[in-house]
């Protein structure tokens, strides 16, 4: 499996020149100053909306010719007209015929003519009247493209980037899906944004790493950035399906009959054992982000359990390496869409985003804040840098206590051993709520109450040196904030937020579609603790994170788990856990056996980023130890449920 290093560098977005482009949309008398932000001067109504079909270059459902991908196009009349090039907004989805996009579930409809009426989502209504084109492109093998799905592989990746090349004069396109004319992308600049939630975001994420050019700022949001990070963690199945079950979701009923061959490779390359396979490296977006030119505005739910936060860390961190101009949002929500969480802001920053990254307009967005974080629902902190500066890795170390089960966690190396037994009953929630009480099915370590707040940011990484019973075993390793909050309900249906009936509206509509949409408001609750941060792993991965081998019983091994990203302040009074167990129900599938395991304290230990590094841990935990809580359980959300999720 590739290494993944971590950094936090920042390189400041360059302001594009503007002279050429402002003399091009401006009229000569407001030419004279540089625009800060496009305006709602054009037409929706009457739009020009046409359909072309992109040659891939590619023959993925082997019918002897190129696939050809759909896209869908909506753009100002007016700029056409006077022959003004406009720069393009570009949603890339398998999604707009089987499933539906955004909180509402809208999907593509077409008048007889076979142009687009409804472009799912608020972009064309928003922003074509303000001078941009949207451009909703069907992934390969899906609604009305040519070709096989296969799952973020060089298909889904590579059907996207033709479309990018068409649009700045690099591929041929046709006013047909099997014949028709050649259609030219002469009304475009070729600056091209690319967005998207879930798997639309993966596929932004995976065609920027390619390099392609013409591809100016990517907005990923909720995306995944390796495609084992998705199915696996380190050997942990997380889903009781792979690949094969995805692609066959979205293919279209055409696909499906042609697409059999690329089922199989996606069964055969995506073995349960958890092992690296080549397809996985196909899919592995990290190690191909040095390669990405395009800038990063990445949004995502720090207790998102769909697409977990592991897919932020390693990408931010490749892409902070590399020197890439980056902006990310972390909220509390699940697997939520800014639009439904922070609307107003959210629209505002989107508009001032393309603005500066498309337009060129110097609107001082590079020279923000570059991180928004969610600390409270509804209520937003920023960060200069993120992770700020003055973090720094440290490296706790779990003790036992006075009780078996129940340790503390602190700076000094420790000895002993703690014993737990994997029950596939419980889950992470079910560890927290009895945190102060002596179970078998944990191992918990906690500090006692902070004199002051802590705050974590960034990813952790918890080794393990474990003794396992039996030939197979599962390890997952939880940081909790043990403490009374109010936090979004990310458990619940809606994962943090509840659609209410009333709607409000942006942009333009006609009468095929609409610009408003349901408003939404914060699903919260109380709860005694909050999960932090999360990973797994199959200990059978001890020697390579690549390839799981059977373990033999009565032999200690060690292994790192990775935890996800996150941002979080312990309140002073709170006190911090480290929760080590088997099996996290809802979160991974449980191993053929139900090990006991136990842990070496003298090699095991938690690396946490904190702002302010071990001093300030050291700060927080300075007082005399507290008395042992007693033994109650502890409030928190539901324990996670474990569906078949798409992304």
């Amino acid at each position: 499996m590739p290494k993944r290093t971590r950094s936090t560098i920042w390189r400041p977005l360059a302001t594009t020149a503007v002279t050429a482009l402002t003399a091009a949309l401006l009229t000569p008398a407001a030419a004279h100053a540089t625009p800060r932000e496009s305006k709602p001067v054009h037409s929706y109504e009457n739009a020009i909306r046409e359909a072309v079909w992109v040659d891939t270059g590619l023959d993925g459902d082997g019918d002897g010719r190129t696939d050809r991908v759909a896209v869908d196009i909506v753009r100002p009349r007016e700029l056409a007209e006077s022959g003004r090039k406009v720069p393009v907004i570009m949603d890339a989805s398998p999604y707009y015929s089987c499933c539906g996009r955004g909180n509402e579930g809208q999907r593509k409809t077409y008048d007889a003519a076979g142009d687009v009426v409804q472009m799912p989502l608020f972009y064309d209504n928003y922003f074509v009247p303000r001078g941009y084109a949207v451009v909703g492109v069907d992934l390969a093998g899906t609604n009305r493209s040519d070709g096989c799905v296969d799952v973020g592989g060089r298909s889904d990746v590579l059907s996207a980037k033709a479309v990018v090349d068409w649009l700045n004069g690099r591929a041929t396109a046709y006013t047909t899906r099997t014949g028709g004319t050649t259609a030219e992308a002469d009304w475009t600049n070729g600056r091209t944004g690319m967005i998207g939630k879930s798997w639309d975001g993966t596929v932004a994420n995976g065609v920027a790493a390619t390099g392609v050019r013409g591809l100016r700022t990517i907005v990923p949001i909720s995306a995944i950035s390796s495609w084992y990070d998705y199915y696996f963690s380190r050997g942990a199945p997380l889903y009781d399906s792979g690949p094969d079950w995805l692609s066959n979701r979205v293919n279209s009923p055409d696909a499906r009959a042609k697409c059999a061959a690329v089922q199989r490779k996606l069964v055969d390359g995506a073995p349960r054992t958890g092992d690296w396979t080549g397809l996985w490296t196909e899919r592995d977006y990290v190690e191909a982000a040095s390669k990405v030119k395009a800038s990063v505005f990445l949004v995502h739910g720090m207790q998102d359990l769909n697409v977990r936060m592991q897919h932020v860390g390693p990408w931010w961190d490749a892409l902070a390496k590399n020197g890439v101009p980056r902006k990310i949002w972390l909220s509390q929500t699940g697997h939520v869409d800014p639009f439904d969480f922070r609307r107003a802001t959210w629209v505002r920053t989107l508009h001032r985003w393309f603005d500066h990254e498309l337009l060129g307009y110097d609107n001082g967005i590079d020279r923000e804040p570059m991180a928004d974080i969610e600390r409270h629902p509804d209520q937003w902190v920023t960060s200069k840098t993120w992770p700020p500066r003055g973090t720094s890795t440290t490296t706790l170390r779990p003790a036992r206590g006075t009780q078996p089960g129940l340790g503390t966690l602190g700076l000094t190396p420790a000895r002993g051993t703690e014993t737990f037994t994997d029950d596939p009953a419980l889950s992470e929630t079910d560890w927290a709520a009895r945190i102060d009480t002596p179970t078998p099915d944990k191992a918990g370590f906690t500090t006692g109450p902070l004199t002051e707040d802590l705050r974590l940011s960034g990813s952790s990484r918890v080794t393990v040196t474990a003794t396992p019973t039996t030939t197979t075993a599962h390890l997952s390793a939880v940081l909790v904030d043990l403490g009374p909050d109010t936090i979004r309900d990310y458990a619940a249906s809606g994962e943090g937020i509840t659609t209410l009936t009333e709607g409000t509206c942006w942009g333009a509509s006609t009468p095929g579609d609409s610009a408003c949409f349901k408003e939404t408001r914060a699903r919260t609750t109380d709860v005694d603790h909050t999960v932090v941060s999360r990973g797994w792993a199959d200990l059978g991965t001890h020697a390579d994170p690549g390839k799981g081998r059977p373990l033999t019983p009565g032999r200690a091994y060690t292994i790192t788990l990775d935890l996800g990203a996150t941002d979080h302040v312990v309140p002073a009074g709170h006190r911090l856990a480290l929760i080590v167990a088997g099996t996290d129900k809802g979160l991974i599938d449980p191993p053929s056996s139900r090990p006991t395991l136990t842990l070496d304290l003298s090699r095991t230990s938690a690396r946490v980023p904190f702002v302010g590094g071990a001093s300030a841990f050291a700060r927080a935990t300075a007082a005399d130890p507290a008395p042992a809580p007693a033994a109650t359980l502890l409030d928190g959300v539901r324990a996670p449920t474990h569906p078949r999720r798409i992304p």
